[in-house]
């Protein structure tokens, strides 16, 4: 009988077993694991000599297993907790009453339950395998039955061992014995197993290191996401096996969850504690069956607004509107710091909203379903009166630059600030920029973009072609209004403010700056520039008595294609003369060649954008007249 046989059926079992055929499943369930052992366990015989160094030889094997009671290894573990997350990941958490009411608000759409991300987060690198399978093992670790050992003996000795504590907390080394390891501090294991090998050996080194953690079984009750047992690493704290389990539900708590050991509670924990302070003195190591209980969810009150952290919070008892303020970090930089107003659920049918003075109200006491709201100092406009102005003066001023002005300041006061004018100083074609009224001109603009934007969309639509010639019309017309939007939403309004001054003037209106308010001043010029659709487009120097029918001739006059109707003349001070302001069907063609021209005018002559040729137009003649004829026609025979 080999060894198997002898370890597989001892002389005590009974002989009825045997015969029965259950022997083999007995021995593969119960005793395999124990013969495994006896067989790493091994050790290589060699001849004894006082000169040759002994070997000891691990069998290279599984290390010993430990009964599935006691030891639960890392990998089984992970496995286990992947296979119970895995699915219900696919499930997101469901959001509280209170919760889903805060985000229904106007300024709550973000807001959440403070903590929340905390076990989010947790549970993603988990799935994802960011969460390292065998954590760094601390100095005071007490090794405890079920952990494995690496031992690594050199010198003398050769060894490379894998151990694994038994039940009663021992090792046992090839040719040294036993050692009782249970309950040493993992930065002694080197010292307590060097003393036991040196009774046998000399001249060696050794190294002792933890390999596989023993295994255990948790229990996660109460209001949390998903409760049951949990087998986590015996390194595992209250908080890593709460998160594990997704943390506390919508219904749970997170500053009262209780770790239950037997019949006592040995530790109380607060989230808050480690999510505001960084506080994990209350995360005590797990031990094995131990219970965490999660309670009922608290009052809970939302914080938004101007404030660094919007959330919503659990309270504890005697908790008031400062300790609010303090887990959302305080108001933020652009808070209004002197009130806060508080919605409260309770009062619906009395004023329901609150408004707090700051900082006495810090004191005020919160209740269940309250709604605090800081305010911003910057979203409303303030006015502009009480304040000091900033304006940028440039150009033909004896300092340029930007300057601080009292409240009731005008622009001559920014021009004396700025050192006076100088002697080339051209006031008519002052730039004067104001924000307010840029913002305002950006409104306007865009509202017209977009109308003329529905037009372009509205016009194919209502209009019928009657042949291919008119549909290919209105495609390339569309095509051409479409190129013409994208150029417009490019330019951008500036907030000119046109000042209506003479040519000759010599100081500006008396007109109250407001900040952010800039004034170029330009020196005179002496040139009209003629640009657009002329033979020689340029600027020509300026002469008293001219007028823009002058300068179009120094031009070369308008070409065939221009637009004789649509001239028009923009002043230095912004203002435009047009030849259509007195253009009537009767009376064609340009109505400036007699108006005087100014010191930086520009004069622009348009393209013709519908031109007809002559056979376009006989062509379209010949049609009229045709239908004409045809009515003149049927009108007679239909009379004799």
């Amino acid at each position: 009988m080999n060894a198997f046989n002898q370890v597989a059926q001892p002389a005590c079992w009974p002989r009825g077993l045997r015969r029965a055929g259950i022997t083999a499943m007995f021995v593969s369930t119960m005793l395999l694991p124990a013969w495994l052992q006896a067989q790493t366990s091994t050790v290589a015989q060699a001849p004894q000599s006082s000169g040759a160094p002994i070997q000891l030889r691990d069998a290279g094997a599984a290390p010993a297993a430990v009964p599935a009671t006691e030891q639960v290894s890392a990998q089984a573990a992970g496995k286990s907790l992947a296979a119970q997350q895995t699915p219900n990941r696919l499930i997101p958490p469901r959001l509280g009453e209170f919760e889903r009411y805060v985000q229904s608000l106007p300024e709550g759409r973000d807001v959440r339950r403070l903590g929340a991300e905390l076990a989010e987060n947790a549970e993603d690198g988990l799935l994802a395998g960011t969460i390292p399978s065998s954590p760094i093992v601390p100095p005071d670790y007490l090794v405890q039955p079920g952990d494995e050992l690496v031992l690594t003996i050199w010198g003398s000795v050769d060894a490379d061992l894998r151990l694994v504590v038994d039940r009663v907390g021992r090792v046992n080394i090839p040719r040294v014995g036993t050692v009782l390891v249970s309950g040493v501090r993992q930065s002694d294991l080197a010292d307590v197993i060097g003393r036991r090998v040196a009774q046998v050996f000399r001249n060696y080194q050794l190294s002792v290191s933890l390999g596989q953690l023993r295994g255990m079984r948790v229990f996660v009750t109460g209001f949390v996401e998903r409760p049951g047992s949990l087998s986590l690493s015996s390194l595992s704290t209250l908080a890593q096996a709460l998160l594990r389990a997704g943390g506390p539900a919508a219904s749970g708590s997170f500053r009262d969850v209780q770790l239950r050991r037997g019949r006592s509670v040995v530790a109380k924990f607060d989230l808050y504690d480690l999510l505001l302070k960084g506080d994990r003195s209350a995360d005590v190591v797990l031990q094995p069956d131990d219970v965490i209980h999660v309670g009922p969810v608290g009052p809970l009150v939302a914080i938004m607004g101007s404030v660094n952290r919007p959330a919503i919070l659990e309270l504890k008892p005697g908790e008031t509107v400062g300790d609010a303020m303090r887990m959302a970090a305080g108001l933020s930089a652009v808070a209004e710091t002197s009130r806060l107003s508080i919605e409260r659920l309770s009062d619906r049918a009395g004023n329901r909203v609150v408004l707090l003075d700051l900082p006495a109200g810090m004191s005020a006491p919160l209740a269940n379903g309250d709604v605090l709201r800081a305010f911003s100092a910057v979203d409303v406009v303030q006015s502009v009166v009480p304040r000091n102005k900033r304006v940028r003066v440039e150009g033909e001023v004896m300092r340029p630059g930007e300057y601080v002005l009292p409240p009731d300041s005008s622009t001559s006061d920014a021009i004396a600030a700025a050192g006076g004018l100088t002697q080339s100083a051209f006031l008519y074609g002052t730039v004067f920029e104001r924000v307010s009224v840029r913002q305002l001109q950006a409104v306007n603009y865009d509202r017209a973009l977009r109308d003329f934007e529905t037009e372009l969309v509205r016009t194919p639509v209502a209009t019928r072609a009657a042949n291919r010639e008119e549909a290919d019309t209105a495609a390339a017309s569309a095509e051409a209004g479409a190129r013409l939007l994208e150029k417009l939403r490019a330019i951008r309004p500036t907030g000119r403010i046109v000042l209506q001054i003479p040519p000759e003037a010599t100081t500006l209106p008396q007109l109250a700056v407001e900040d952010g308010d800039r004034m170029y001043i330009p020196p005179r010029p002496n040139t009209v520039g003629v640009f657009g659709s002329v033979f020689s487009a340029g600027s020509y120097l300026h002469s008293p008595g001219r007028t823009v029918g002058d300068f179009l001739r120094l031009a070369g006059g308008p070409t065939r294609h221009a637009d004789h109707g649509s001239v028009f003349v923009v002043r230095a001070n912004g203002t435009v003369r047009s030849s259509l302001v007195n253009t009537s069907w009767l009376n064609r063609g340009n109505q400036l060649e007699t108006l005087p021209t100014e010191p930086g005018d520009t004069v622009f002559v348009p393209d013709e954008l519908s031109r007809i040729t002559w056979v376009q137009a006989a062509k379209d003649w010949t049609q009229i007249l045709y239908q004409f004829g045809l009515g003149i026609a049927g009108i007679k025979s239909a009379f004799n």
